[in-house]
């Protein structure tokens, strides 16, 4: 994307409410009141479903995989899983920024529980008798467990990690959004993705491999995985603009999160 139409789109989303981008950043818009809730929308199931295919997806195609290339003489190494995920953290800034917390947190429960239900599915499977009438299931069956047969460790710390660290990068970014009174979403999406990551994988690591790798390996992959992450989200923030430019223009909505009850124990709007 050339200089040119990352501007046109940044300018684009930024006054979509505020009307043109004000050259006098001391005089900030005023936040919008709050539009009726419980209203329909055109494109948020959409959206939902998107983020819950991407993060079934991450979890379960490649993170067990571990990648290695070549970068201006340096080695980095990766879980293929990593390449993904970071996906659903920009649905998540997608959500929270244009229909407000309060609707991501539906979101966030149904990829939690399609989590759970992908987990109890991929067990029971695992354990169901073979037909020894079949001699394909003795090829198949090693290998459904080695891909899909993760530890405990392994599958808890995945879901926890995603259940906080989705939680506090819409958070951070719902709080956020109210600060700048809808400026600078660039620092939004960013900072709550700088929050949202660490969390997410100071949960994730220490409970899947504490104790099986080096104190060493795990603070290392711990940091380079969260800097991965991060910067995927920096460099497809000019995307993520443009996704949010439309969804506010097609939905007539912009919302703020300034009476919200932030628990993350509830499904009301």
């Amino acid at each position: 994307m050339g200089g040119g139409s990352v501007a046109v789109a940044l300018a684009a989303v930024e006054g979509i409410h505020h009307g043109p981008l004000m050259t006098n950043e001391s005089v900030p818009p005023a936040i919008p009141e709050h539009p009726v809730r419980g209203r329909h929308y055109r494109y948020y199931d959409l959206v939902m479903a998107g983020f819950v295919a991407v993060l079934l997806c991450s979890n379960l195609i490649g993170p067990a995989k571990t990648c290695q290339i070549e970068v201006s003489g340096w080695t980095l190494v990766f879980g293929a899983g990593n390449l993904f995920f970071p996906i659903s953290y920009i649905f998540g800034d997608v959500l929270t920024e244009v229909y407000g917390f309060a609707r991501t947190r539906k979101v966030i429960w149904a990829g939690f529980g399609a989590m759970l239900f992908a987990t109890v599915m991929t067990q029971i499977i695992l354990r169901m008798p073979l037909a020894e009438s079949e001699p394909f299931n003795k090829v198949l069956q090693p290998a459904l467990e080695t891909v899909f047969g993760g530890t405990w460790r392994i599958v808890v710390g995945s879901i926890i990690a995603f259940w906080a660290g989705d939680f506090v990068n819409g958070y951070v970014l719902a709080r956020m959004k109210v600060m700048t009174r809808g400026r600078w979403l660039w620092s939004r999406t960013i900072g709550s993705t700088v929050a949202g990551q660490a969390v997410d994988s100071l949960i994730f690591y220490p409970l899947a491999f504490y104790g099986i790798w080096e104190t060493k390996t795990l603070v290392g992959v711990v940091v380079f995985n969260w800097f991965f992450k991060v910067t995927v989200e920096v460099v497809l923030t000019p995307l993520t603009y443009l996704v949010v430019g439309f969804l506010k223009r097609a939905e007539r909505e912009d919302f703020y999160d300034v009476d919200t009850d932030f628990t993350p124990f509830s499904l009301r709007d």
